[in-house]
Order: structure tokens, then sequence, then C-alpha cells
């Protein structure tokens, strides 16, 4: 029999992961990303749920201590840094580009072609094609859109699908540990830490340092700070550059003006715990992310699947992102299993499966994240839970919110 062929639009985390877990039942598998130079050292910090070791130790990839750094505490810090509340906590935090470079070492190279855009997909009942910006067209049996929250795949079968501003930013910064000189900061370290300015969200925590070390003295500190940016007016002015020019709703962080670092950093000191400011303001270039949700209404379109952020995107408090992306293309690959590779039947199947879940998971990032989103609105137009609350309160909610989590995630587990 000749072997079913799929390609796979997009390089990422997402991308590997489909692409290994096709080839684990039998498909050859390619993937196509559109950067000339693979993405080893993007990335910052994430959490892993069990689900995602097992699909990673399913397609070879044995996650073991090295892979990450165990959390056993949670502390809330006030603003003159006090300890308002600690917590047992269980979380294992890891970086993306471990992960990332972990998948890669492990596919053949001439089954990860890059500089490859994608400009259009072509099927018939019988195949796929991806038709790319060089010209060349390659067929398959199935078609497979890794490619993120922009997709090229997604756009042309649903382009009433766009991703909608939550109204906040992602202030994200990576400080190596070597470079924490401040004891008090070296003493939160070990710690996933929140502070709570007035309608925000400071989290850090440890993950893995350069070249993706986990012994004591070589890893990383990762930061996330969730702040509330009109889109008009402030979201604008953080994505202009030195020159003027506007970069949309984004903007590469080399260009990010050096103005805007100092006056972030200079907030850091008067809003966040000095601890933790401390450790943000030693970051030489941290960036932003303006925070999106996306549902798609379909996720299988003949021979072509959405998988991760192609199809769905959950704010990044649910901590599932990579996740969703393993269990999505587990899911596909079974379903092309049981159903002995018919293409249309394991699409229609993957979509019944994981539609739900992904609908699922942005509910809960919105409901996590409501608080965030509301701080654009006046008072009196926020729902009772949009308002400030005791700090035991508030991670009494964020804990019984991670628990319906990761009873979402455990339903779409391994089979």
């Amino acid at each position: 029999m000749t072997q079913r062929r799929a390609l796979i639009i997009g390089g990422s985390i997402s991308g590997l992961l489909a692409a290994h877990l096709l080839r684990n039942v039998g498909w050859d598998a390619v993937v196509f990303e559109r950067n000339s130079t693979n993405l080893v050292g993007r990335g910052a910090g994430i959490s892993t749920q069990v689900q995602l070791r097992d699909i990673l130790r399913r397609i070879g990839v044995p996650f073991d201590d090295s892979m990450g750094i165990l959390v056993d505490r949670l502390i809330c810090l006030d603003r003159a840094g006090n300890v308002l509340l600690t917590e047992p906590t269980a979380r294992t935090m890891s970086a993306w580009s471990r992960l990332y470079g972990e998948m890669l070492a492990r596919l053949p190279p001439d089954k990860y072609r890059l500089a490859k855009p994608l400009v259009r997909v072509a099927q018939t009942a019988d195949s796929v094609a991806a038709v790319f910006a060089d010209g060349e067209r390659v067929e398959a049996d199935l078609l497979i859109g890794a490619d993120g929250i922009r997709s090229t795949v997604r756009e042309q079968f649903l382009p009433q699908a766009e991703p909608v501003y939550a109204g906040y930013v992602a202030w994200r910064a990576m400080i190596n540990e070597s470079a924490i000189k401040n004891p008090a900061s070296a003493g939160i370290f070990g710690l996933y830490t929140f502070c709570l300015p007035e309608g925000e969200l400071f989290l850090g925590y440890p993950v893995p340092g350069p070249d993706n070390e986990t012994s004591a003295g070589r890893r990383a500190y990762n930061i996330v700070w969730y702040r509330p940016t009109a889109p008009a007016t402030t979201l604008v002015d953080l994505c202009t550059d030195a020159n003027g020019h506007r970069h949309g709703i984004t903007i590469p962080p080399p260009l990010i003006r050096p103005q805007v670092i100092a006056e972030i950093k200079a907030t850091a000191q008067a809003l966040v715990a000095p601890q933790a400011a401390a450790i943000f303001a030693s970051c030489e270039q941290p960036f932003f992310q303006p925070i999106y949700d996306l549902e798609s209404p379909e996720i299988a379109f003949g021979r072509v699947a959405l998988v991760g952020d192609a199809a769905f995107v959950a704010r990044p408090h649910v901590g599932a992102g990579v996740s969703k992306a393993a269990l999505d293309a587990q899911s596909l690959a079974d379903a092309l299993r049981a159903t002995g590779d018919d293409v249309t039947a394991a699409l229609a199947r993957y979509q019944h499966q994981q539609l739900a879940f992904g609908r699922g998971l942005v509910a809960l990032g919105r409901e996590e994240g409501a608080y965030l989103s509301a701080q654009l609105r006046p008072r009196e137009q926020r729902a009772p839970a949009e308002w400030p609350r005791d700090i035991g309160g508030l991670i009494a909610t964020h804990n019984a919110r991670t628990g319906r989590i990761q009873k979402l995630v455990a339903s779409r587990s391994v089979a």
C-alpha cells in the first residue's frame, strides 16, 4: 500500500506535534514553516499538564526532571513585598523552546521545510494541495493548518473567524537566574508568585534557562504581567516605533521604543512588590503581547483540518495552549487510525471531539480574564464578579477554575 501523506502548515510546536503523532500512526508528514530559520529560542515559559507529558512520551520525547521545574508553593505579595497568602501547589514549569527543540531534533531534516509561506489550499474529493509563495505545489491526502492565531489556512476557509482583542496585554520578561542579585528577589525565585495591582495581574515563576538548563543557578525566571490597554490609544502608542511607524496591533520587541521600556519598568517599581519589580527591571528587553480570543465554528473542511491556535485561542490564564495543541493532534491521529485512514470519516470524528473542547477552554479563559477585560469599562457597567475582590477570594476562584481546566483537559486525555 502507498503510504498516506499529510502536509502540515506551520512549524511551531503545534505543527511538530501533529507531524510526530501522524508519523506514529503510519503516515508520512511534512512540515512547512513560513520563516527562513527555525524557531529555536522563541517562546516563553509554559505550564505542563500530565496529558501533555503522556503525549510527549508517546512520540518518543521522554519528559523527565530535566524537562521542567516543579513548583510546590504559591504566594501572593502586596505592594510592600509582604506575603499576603501562601498555598501549596503542584506545577511543572517548562519552556516553549525546550519542547520545540526536542521535537525538532527527532524529525528527519527533509520533513521540516523552511521559507515556505502558504498562498492557498486546493482540494478535490481525492486529494489536497498546498500552493506556496515560491510557486511550488505539493499534493497529499490531508492538509493540517497548524499556523497559529493568524492562520492562512483558516483565513481561506473561515474568513469571518477573526481574533477578538480581550482589552489587555501581557508584558513578558525572562531573566537568567545568575542575573538576579537581590537577595529578596532570589528568595522568591522557586515560587509561583502573584502580585495584584488594582485592575492588573502580575505572575512570576522559574523555567528552564539558557540551553534549557534546569539545575540551580542556570535556570531562568519568567514574568507575565497583564495590564488593561485601550486599543485605540495606548495600544497604538505602544506599537509605534522610534521613527513614528505604527505596526498595527503588535510590534517586534527590538522596535519597542526605549521610552516605553523605561516607563514600564518604572511602573513596575511603583505598583509591584519590590522583590518582583527588581527582577522585571533587570530584563533588558521586556515585550508585550495583546491578548485575544478566537473561536472557529468548524475545524474540518473536506481534507483540511485546523489544530492548536489555528482553531481556537484561549487566553493564557488557562495554561493549556501547548496541551490543547497536543490533544488536538492526538485526537486527529487517533481518528485516522480508528477509521482505517478514511480521511472524511476521521475529520468528522475529529471535529465532533475537539469543537466542544476548544469552546470550553475559550470560555474558561474568558472567565479568568473577565476582571482584566472589565477595566476599560466604567465601574457601573461591570458585573459584580468583575469588581475588585479580596486576595483570598480571588485565589480561591483562580484555584477552582484551574481545577475545571484540568478536568476539561483530562476529559480529552490519551486513550
